[in-house]
């Protein structure tokens, strides 16, 4: 739940701002790309927490290989779209790429609820709750992505 409570308090408070006369924060356009950078820096700082990186690396598909490295790179990737979502100039691409990103990761969530792993001693978010999740943080990153 993390990244939603991210997602939409970034949101709110960076229309908060936009509202009382922050021009660069004044719709929301510029709010939502401030609420989706702060959801990404939250997930993607989990995928080096030593708590959380066991369990991302555990989610990871039997299949693939690597699982270690790739939860590196889908990280320091979730980082990097994080960045380029407060710069206006590179937040259209960057929403795009995180879309896809995430439809990317999403067997990685899909195989962990299938195989009823536990993160930080809880267990995965089960898929009737993380498919409308997902729905969700995509069409927010679709949302900034075509403006």
């Amino acid at each position: 739940m993390a990244p939603l409570v991210a997602l939409l308090t970034g949101s709110l408070l960076a229309r908060s701002v936009g509202l009382v006369g922050v021009d660069a924060l004044d719709g929301w356009w510029p709010a939502l790309r401030v609420g989706l950078a702060l959801m990404f820096l939250v997930t993607g700082l989990a995928h080096f927490a030593r708590a959380r990186r066991q369990g991302l690396v555990a989610m990871v598909p039997p299949a693939l290989p690597n699982p270690a490295l790739l939860v590196t790179v889908t990280g320091v990737l979730e980082l990097a779209g994080a960045a380029g979502l407060l710069l206006p100039a590179t937040a259209r691409p960057a929403a795009a790429c995180l879309a896809l990103l995430m439809l990317l990761m999403f067997p990685a969530n899909y195989s962990a609820a299938r195989r009823r792993l536990q993160l930080g001693g809880r267990p995965v978010t089960p898929l009737a709750v993380r498919l409308p999740l997902q729905v969700l943080f995509v069409a927010a990153a679709l949302a900034v992505a075509v403006g």
